[in-house]
């Protein structure tokens, strides 16, 4: 095997190149410097370099800081391909995980008001805001989450998304203004299966497990004070943060195109080739169609309709944080969306590569928009400033709130870094670390754990990541979001 580190070149201030070589179309572009790429033991860098001979690939792949191996793609890809001129789409460019994303609200509370939250109340059956979030919002492997869907109510979500779901009470109207595209993807209810939708009616309203998670934050510093402002974020409040996606509906709409696809696929002389559109790829998990085939569009309705899911997701967590807080405090507390991102998603934009205009078809494959503050595609409210990039750390260290730049678009088609990226495999973090132990010093930062099983917490220890705040440095100095506040984390609902 290839130690493609060894190709890695330095190309301006926080960047490494590999040129292509080989079947490679196009060079690949990692934001890293020589220490922080040298952390990385894993398949990325081979991936990244497979998906720069995707068929219609343009201008160049992708690696963001925070990037680690993946199905196919590295987590933490972006790559672009000309759809008018054979570019294909690629489930394994989205990931399992249709729309999994962040949304982070403001509450209106400040570190005062933390001993209301996390100590007992007096009187039988009060538990502390942590127990209370965890049994109002379910985490861990299980699918379901209490709240039931009608079959037509579902069919709506998977059409109109975040609109679809606050028509029938879950989310205020308001919340859509501050969401990726309005938190509709303009999918078709029709392009589902009937095993996926069976999977969505039971489980809006969960986290999961993995990586995903609810954060109650306090806004610890801010770096721009303009920009938090236009976001509305102030120093010593407390925020939520949710991390989510589409769940076992996204999952199952992903594997059934990648088999699909991966069946149109015979390996011959080392590659995977399709007779039927006469294109190859580098990897089966790269599996691909023409955008335009059929097969590409019904997998880029699907997506869509999943990704809508997604944000009904959120929109149903933030429902449930909403009423635990009431519960709790006894009266209404306002919690208002900052701002919601897609992580997971395929999108059809226009840019211009190496001064041509090109319409493509952009994966982000944990990675997010970074769209400038004078694009026609972004939430009103964020002209000047540009586009809220919403940057997960672990969850015994902090998260970032970044921004895209006020005006263009940066060279990674507008993208940047969606958390703080594995440094260990989830089977190496069980092996090296104590997830008993993890908790015991957290709980001495001050910061309270709640969850569904403590030999998971092995697997999202902080030790098991990267150093988020190397992540920021190197995504500031590449120029492709700049940090605005930075976010502790106070209480954690993990799976």
């Amino acid at each position: 095997m290839e130690d493609w580190r060894s190709f890695l070149e330095p190309d301006g201030d926080s960047l490494m190149r590999i040129k292509k070589r080989g079947n490679m179309l196009v060079d690949a572009v990692v934001v890293s410097d020589s220490a922080h790429v040298g952390k990385s033991n894993d398949r990325s860098l081979e991936q990244l370099a497979n998906t720069a001979s995707l068929p219609g690939v343009v201008g160049e792949a992708w690696g963001m800081a925070d990037f680690h191996q993946g199905y196919g793609f590295p987590i933490g890809g972006v790559v672009a391909t000309d759809i008018e001129n054979g570019g294909v789409i690629s489930p394994g460019g989205v990931g399992f995980d249709i729309n999994c994303g962040v949304r982070l609200c403001s509450i209106d509370l400040g570190m005062e008001d933390l001993i209301h939250l996390t100590r007992k109340k007096s009187g039988s059956g009060s538990k502390e805001f942590g127990n209370r979030l965890k049994a109002r919002i379910p985490a861990g492997e299980s699918g379901k989450s209490g709240f039931r869907l009608s079959p037509n109510d579902l069919d709506g979500i998977l059409s109109e998304g975040a609109k679809g779901a606050t028509e029938i009470g879950i989310g205020h109207d308001e919340d859509l203004s501050r969401m990726e595209m309005k938190g509709n993807l303009g999918g078709d209810s029709s392009s589902i299966s009937d095993v996926a939708k069976r999977r969505g009616l039971s489980a809006l309203g969960s986290i999961g497990r993995g990586n995903h998670f609810l954060e109650i934050q306090v806004v610890d510093e801010i770096m721009d004070e303009r920009t938090a402002r236009v976001f509305g974020l102030e120093k010593g409040r407390l925020a939520a943060m949710i991390h989510t996606g589409s769940r076992g509906l996204g999952y199952q709409v992903c594997s059934e195109h990648v088999k699909a696809l991966e069946g149109r696929y015979k390996h011959h002389d080392g590659f995977w080739k399709s007779e039927d559109w006469e294109i190859s790829i580098s990897d089966p998990q790269l599996a691909s169609a023409p955008f335009f085939s059929r097969e590409g569009e019904s997998y880029f309705e699907a997506m869509k309709s999943a990704g809508n899911y997604a944000f009904a997701n959120r929109n149903c967590v933030t429902q449930s944080l909403r009423g635990a807080l009431k519960a709790h405090l006894g009266s209404e507390v306002d919690v208002e969306v900052i701002y919601d991102v897609c992580h997971n998603i395929a999108r059809v934009e226009e840019h211009v590569v190496h001064g041509s205009n090109c319409k493509c078809c952009v994966h982000r494959k944990g990675a997010t928009r970074a769209f400038g503050g004078d694009s026609m595609e972004l939430s009103e409210g964020f002209g000047g400033v540009g586009q809220p990039v919403l940057v997960p750390g672990d969850m015994g260290t902090s998260s970032y709130v970044m921004s895209g730049p006020s005006r263009g678009t940066n060279q990674a088609f507008g993208s940047s870094c969606h958390g703080a990226g594995r440094a260990m495999s989830r089977t190496e973090a069980r092996k090296k670390i104590d997830g008993a132990k993890v908790k015991r010093e957290l709980s001495e930062k001050g910061i309270a754990i709640y969850e569904t099983h403590e030999k998971y917490l092995s697997e999202e220890a902080p030790d098991a990541y990267k150093d988020i705040d190397d992540v920021i440095r190197l995504t500031e100095n590449a120029g492709l979001a700049r940090p605005v506040a930075r976010l502790r984390p106070l209480i954690v609902i993990k799976g």
